[in-house]
């Protein structure tokens, strides 16, 4: 597996990471004089194209498991019927990399890395993804895409030639994947992301209680790291509200509504 550094915590998603580059393009798109006036302009097309051009970056850069191998199978397995939210086209892959996160871009994009699937039962991985697709649903995704794009990748500029945003060079991709490792959802964001993963499981026939099983798994893992903050475990999810509380309502939720806990494998 390619050991990979930090990148990235949402998007887009949550933290995530992207491989050490021998050599950036440090060659700025524009003048920072022209920042201001165009970065504030972004339009939904820019936005959508920048998306585009983050995910591709990534998926280059990192090792995508083979449409036949076991990870990817599995993944398509648990995924299956999970195929767009609030009119997003969803699509998944599995990064081969040692690093245990995972992802999801506005664009309705999936990453899932192989350590994180090698901890994880299939029901704890759902409630990860549930989690992560509320967030693109409620587009906290693209606002934070979005913000990373205006302080971090574009600080210098961007250039524009009839209305279409200019490439992002690898010196701005990897300012905007540190600001995006650095990015943080509110309280309310997390809150409304675990709400509306819980409804999308269920509506999608999937057992709801995978969210309340990978918070559980999340914080056995966060103690095993000895809570510190600057530990991956810890930053694989917001720690607001905590885990503890994110547990109990998702439970409560569950048996209220009747539902039976997965069997145990």
């Amino acid at each position: 597996m390619n050991r990979i550094v930090k990148f990235f915590a949402i998007v887009c998603c949550l933290a995530v990471s992207f491989p050490a580059m021998a050599q950036f393009n440090l060659k700025k798109a524009v003048g920072a004089a022209t920042k201001a006036a165009q970065a504030v302009t972004l339009t939904d097309a820019q936005m959508t194209a920048y998306v585009k051009e983050y995910i591709d970056w990534m998926d280059t850069h990192n090792k995508v498991c083979e449409p036949d191998h076991p990870y990817t199978q599995r993944l398509d397995s648990l995924t299956k019927g999970l195929t767009s939210v609030e009119g997003i086209p969803l699509n998944f892959k599995v990064y081969w990399v040692v690093d245990v996160n995972a992802f999801a871009c506005a664009d309705g994009s999936v990453r899932v890395f192989a350590a994180l699937m090698d901890i994880m039962s299939d029901e704890e991985l759902l409630g990860v993804i549930g989690h992560e697709i509320g967030h693109v649903a409620h587009h906290d995704s693209k606002k934070a895409f979005k913000q990373s794009l205006l302080t971090s990748a574009l600080k210098d500029g961007i250039g524009a030639t009839n209305g279409t945003a200019a490439a992002l060079t690898d010196s701005q991709l990897g300012d905007l994947g540190e600001a995006l490792a650095g990015a943080t959802y509110s309280q309310k964001q997390e809150k409304d992301a675990d709400d509306y993963g819980y409804e999308f499981l269920k509506s999608h026939g999937k057992n709801p209680w995978a969210m309340a099983l990978s918070f559980k798994k999340l914080k056995a893992l966060q103690e095993e790291a000895g809570a510190q903050k600057e530990s991956k475990i810890n930053q694989l999810f917001s720690s607001h509200p905590d885990l503890d509380k994110r547990i109990e309502r998702m439970e409560k939720r569950a048996t209220q509504e009747g539902i039976t806990p997965p069997e145990s494998k």
